[in-house]
């Protein structure tokens, strides 16, 4: 019994001042996952806390339970529309990627630790792959807002290629230990890993939000649910074979894009557990791995990690993605920039240790350096990247509050708090609101003092407005109730510019308004079209590009189209 309380007692501290340490390295700009698994590699053997743990199957399935509720947390905040601009990019570096990284980063190996071939290329294939708990908490809590393009491509690709990761790793670890390997049934591995994980997720997420419809339960039920039956479907999928990841992922995805009523009880939720598993994650391989042991490596693996970084992703994702996909070099460079490494290449590097593969622990300090030297290096420079490359465009203005009602079970009511600020509302009449047609006042708070609002009622600063709509509305009453600060709006004003111009606008009025010249295809364009084209179609809000003297900014966009576009003179 007091060893049971004395672990208990270890992982409550460890997890309070986990917790406790975050606040700190946001001030300092240090990476949250790099402080968890310092203050693990602090608690044991080698640190202050003699903690001796080196149960390599304990962590295995730690590490497996945690990832996947982390890729079920960023499943259901996803949003499906991403996926117009994201998805065949990110499969083509869930991929091809994967196979490029893995291979450069193989030989490199091999040449710094004198490996063999075989050898090398495992390494490779373990830190191959980009992590999906670290790309959801940086992109997630440095406060970075990236480019529509860019940031599903980062966010699909993370969670989708763990499949071919696991496949590579455990195809080297089979050739290593058997002499009569079958590469056909590797590929038939390959094959079944995404044949099977891939319809599995779709259909159970779609059969989750079905279910959650139409059961009444308790509200903090409803999380327990949720976990429950992905966690189900992750270890049923592997059970049969296939990517028990890419399954859980691909759930959460249409779970969270269902609209449910329910999504209010269980996100917030989700949102802890997602957290509690990085951050036991990361605990737990901090303690598992042995600091002194790779001091005798830590130069080669630091190049190896350099190499990784400034060499094997960026070619990776130049083959990737230069030749099929319209990106531009800055934000080619901000993608081989944010390929970090984290959780994914410490638990694959307890495969070769489980299997009892020749050279094991070398391949684990490895793996765990490389994962240290990503989060120091990419994961601390990542704010900066983002604005020096131009990748980054001001967050859209939101209500101070959101709430679904839960009068309906898909596209329900919710209630939307705006405080008014803006000096032009000031005085104004309620009934002289423009509201959209299906939204309305549902109460008015002044003074900390709840009143029944009229439509002769006049607005004054500081009013606090509840207003029932639904998410369509949400456009037309960011734009009356926009509160930000001088400083931010001109922030937002000097990235799209002074003036914005309707996408519908003929292109040739523009030319001629602005003394531009055009080629006789031009001329039959909308200002929109032509900027479509120039962006190699599936534009985003911040595609920017300098023509004829004039910086030209996407301000909206609606579906593929383009609907207002900002300017400002070079």
């Amino acid at each position: 019994m007091d060893n049971l309380n004395s672990i208990f007692l270890i992982a409550s501290l460890l997890l309070c001042l986990s917790i406790l340490a975050s606040v700190i390295s946001a001030r300092v700009g240090m990476p949250l996952l790099l402080v968890f698994l310092a203050i693990g590699m602090l608690a044991g053997e080698d640190g202050i806390g003699g903690v001796n743990f080196a149960n390599f199957e304990v962590a295995y399935t730690i590490g497996h339970l945690a990832l996947a509720v982390i890729l079920l947390d960023g499943g259901m905040r996803t949003r499906m529309k991403t996926f117009r601009v994201g998805l065949r990019p990110a499969l083509s570096l869930a991929t091809l990627g994967v196979l490029v990284t893995s291979g450069l980063t193989g030989l490199l190996a091999q040449w710094l630790f004198d490996l063999t071939l075989m050898q090398g290329l495992l390494v490779g294939a373990i830190v191959g792959s980009t992590d999906a708990a670290a790309v959801f908490s940086m992109l997630g809590g440095k406060g970075v807002h990236l480019n529509e393009r860019v940031s599903a491509t980062l966010e699909i690709e993370s969670g989708t290629n763990d499949p071919m990761a696991i496949f590579l790793t455990i195809t080297l670890i089979t050739l290593l230990t058997q002499d009569a390997a079958n590469p056909w049934q590797a590929l038939q591995v390959f094959a079944l890993q995404f044949g099977l994980g891939l319809p599995l997720g779709l259909g159970a997420g779609w059969l989750f939000s079905r279910v959650l419809k139409r059961v009444h339960l308790p509200t903090g039920l409803y999380p327990l649910l949720v976990t429950g039956a992905g966690l189900a479907l992750f270890a049923a999928t592997n059970l049969l074979g296939g990517s028990g990841f890419l399954a859980i992922y691909l759930a959460g995805l249409m779970l969270g894009n269902s609209r449910s009523a329910q999504l209010q009880y269980i996100l917030p939720v989700h949102d802890g557990l997602a957290w509690l598993s990085q951050i036991g994650l990361f605990l737990i391989l901090g303690l598992l791995v042995t600091p002194h042991q790779m001091l005798d490596i830590a130069l080669p693996a630091t190049a190896l990690a350099l190499g990784l970084i400034f060499v094997a992703r960026p070619l990776a994702v130049g083959l990737c993605l230069l030749p099929f996909f319209k990106f531009n070099l800055r934000e080619l460079g901000f993608i081989a920039w944010v390929g970090l490494r984290g959780a994914v290449p410490i638990v694959l590097a307890i495969f070769p240790v489980i299997a009892g593969t020749d050279k094991a622990s070398l391949y684990f300090n490895i793996a765990f350096h490389v994962v240290l030297i990503s989060l120091l290096v990419q994961g601390s420079s990542l704010p900066w990247m983002a604005k020096k490359l131009r990748v980054e465009v001001p967050p859209d203005f939101a209500p101070k509050r959101r709430s679904l009602l839960g009068i309906f079970p898909e596209d329900d009511y919710e209630a939307f708090v705006y405080t008014v600020m803006s000096e032009t509302l000031e005085g104004v009449e309620l009934r002289r609101l423009r509201f959209p047609s299906g939204a309305r006042i549902g109460a008015l708070f002044r003074n900390r003092q709840l009143i029944h609002p009229s439509g002769s009622t006049q607005l004054q600063q500081g009013d606090l407005l509840c207003i029932i709509g639904r998410d369509a509305d949400l456009p037309v009453l960011n734009k009356m109730f926009n509160e930000e600060p001088a400083p931010k709006k001109e922030k937002a004003r000097s990235f799209f510019g002074d003036f914005t111009l309707d996408g519908e606008a003929p292109l040739k009025d523009v030319a001629e308004l602005y003394g531009l010249t055009l080629s006789a295809d031009q001329k039959e364009l909308s200002l929109g079209e032509f900027l479509t084209r120039r962006f190699g179609g599936h534009p985003v809000v911040g595609d920017q590009m300098d023509w004829h003297g004039i910086h030209w900014v996407v301000v909206k966009v609606e579906g593929d189209k383009i609907a207002r576009v900002g300017l400002k003179p070079l």
